[in-house]
């Protein structure tokens, strides 16, 4: 049956309950944080001198770390679209936390391989999944401005947990800062998701948008440039469809540069006289960019295409990593915060709906894993190029250069791709 095939009676709501669980989806992108990047930057130098490993070392562990997340994500998409959200989230919250747990006792570089592994699979993987496949059931003609206000959390996440983390290291240390994440995640996604969260509109009685089956019915024309499908794919499809690789071409740069870009931002700016402390700041600048852009984007998202968007985005990660590259001066930081949070907000909006947009809700869990599973493994090359560079040649420019190169590729690839369309049988 195709989304707007049910006919379910729609009861009337003073409020429509989708947007009270676009909440659950901010909370659960907010959360995503002990194993996002921005986050694990905070602990990278601390860790590298409290277990004596080198750059390298300890980027190859977050390298590997990263892979194995991408791995499960096409399974863990599997377990969201088969039980949902309301069931899978607060096993996802108990196993981050108990993550985090293990994160603080690691004394060893086989424990940050696992401790790694774990927070990646948890926290940047199946976390981030679950918070933005809600937002996919809950909603179709306002995916755009929904995913916008859904994308909050993730730019809050960004702005408050380097400087949170950091001071908490300088307070307490890297372990115990690690203990209090993992206190954090337990207090706000096992109890409250588990009472309050529902799968989708369907479970009680309503469908997306809150709208009326008719309502529903009556879509935009099919050639509609943001029109959003009711069909179903299977990921077997997918696979085959020559726009979903195009489009997966800015994931891959965005994960593989921006992940390299975070992950070592505190010493590349290092490199050009810029202070940890304005570092730190400077992410937290940058997610604040994106919180306001965002709006626009979403906005913006709901009416053009998304390809387009897209690769607009690339052209500005390609500057990102051209200023942190050569930065003739300090103050152009500044512009590659403001960029990055632009690109951030596009990312977070359109490169977020765009697969259950193209490809239909009710696989949507496994097409998006698969997805966000080839993103995580472009994102765990990131770091590892950048180290290498520093230290083999003591400068990250050779990797920097490179880095400005890529996304000029993937938006020139990506502006030839279209809404797909199943091929016609013979």
């Amino acid at each position: 049956m195709s989304e707007t095939q049910s006919t379910l009676p729609a009861r009337s709501h003073r409020v429509y309950p989708g947007w009270i669980m676009l909440g659950f989806s901010a909370a659960a992108q907010f959360m995503s944080a002990p194993g996002q990047s921005y986050s694990v930057s905070a602990f990278k130098s601390p860790m590298q001198e409290g277990l004596g490993v080198s750059e390298t070392s300890l980027s190859l562990a977050y390298c590997v770390a990263t892979i194995v997340s991408g791995m499960v994500l096409p399974w863990t998409g599997r377990q969201v679209d088969r039980f949902g959200a309301r069931r899978i989230l607060p096993v996802i919250a108990i196993l981050l936390a108990g993550s985090c747990v293990v994160m603080a006792n690691v004394s060893g570089l086989p424990g940050l391989y696992g401790g790694f592994a774990l927070i990646r699979c948890l926290g940047q993987g199946a976390m981030w999944l679950v918070g933005t496949w809600i937002v996919g059931e809950w909603f179709l003609k306002k995916r755009g401005i929904a995913t916008a206000l859904s994308g909050i959390g993730a730019s809050l996440s960004i702005m408050l947990f380097p400087i949170l983390n950091s001071r908490l290291i300088d307070s307490f240390g890297w372990q115990n800062a690690w203990l209090a994440l993992g206190a954090i995640v337990a207090v706000t996604m096992i109890i409250p998701p588990a009472l309050f969260l529902r799968n989708r509109p369907e479970d009680i009685g309503l469908l997306p948008d809150g709208a009326s089956p008719d309502q529903v019915t009556d879509a935009r024309p099919a050639d509609s440039a943001v029109a959003p499908t009711t069909d179903t794919w299977t990921l077997q499809e997918v696979l085959r469809d020559a726009t979903f690789w195009k489009l997966l071409s800015v994931g891959f740069c965005a994960g593989m540069i921006g992940t390299g870009l975070v992950f070592h931002q505190q010493t590349i700016f290092a490199a050009h006289g810029i202070s940890k402390t304005m570092a730190m700041s400077l992410i937290s600048f940058q997610a604040a960019v994106g919180t306001v852009a965002t709006f626009g984007a979403g906005w913006l998202t709901d009416r053009l295409r998304a390809e387009r968007l897209m690769a607009v985005a690339m052209l500005m990660l390609s500057g990102s990593a051209a200023i942190a590259w050569l930065m003739p001066h300090p103050s152009l930081a500044f512009v590659f915060a403001i960029l990055g949070g632009l690109t951030g907000s596009i990312l977070r909006t359109a490169g977020t709906i765009v697969w259950v947009n193209y490809y239909g809700r009710e696989n949507q869990g496994v097409i998006r894993g698969a997805a966000l599973s080839a993103m995580i493994l472009a994102a765990a090359l990131g770091p590892l190029p950048l180290a290498m560079a520093n230290d083999y040649w003591s400068s990250y420019g050779p990797a920097l250069a490179l880095f400005s190169v890529i996304p000029l590729l993937s938006m020139a690839l990506v502006l030839t791709a279209s809404q797909p369309q199943r091929a016609k049988p013979m």
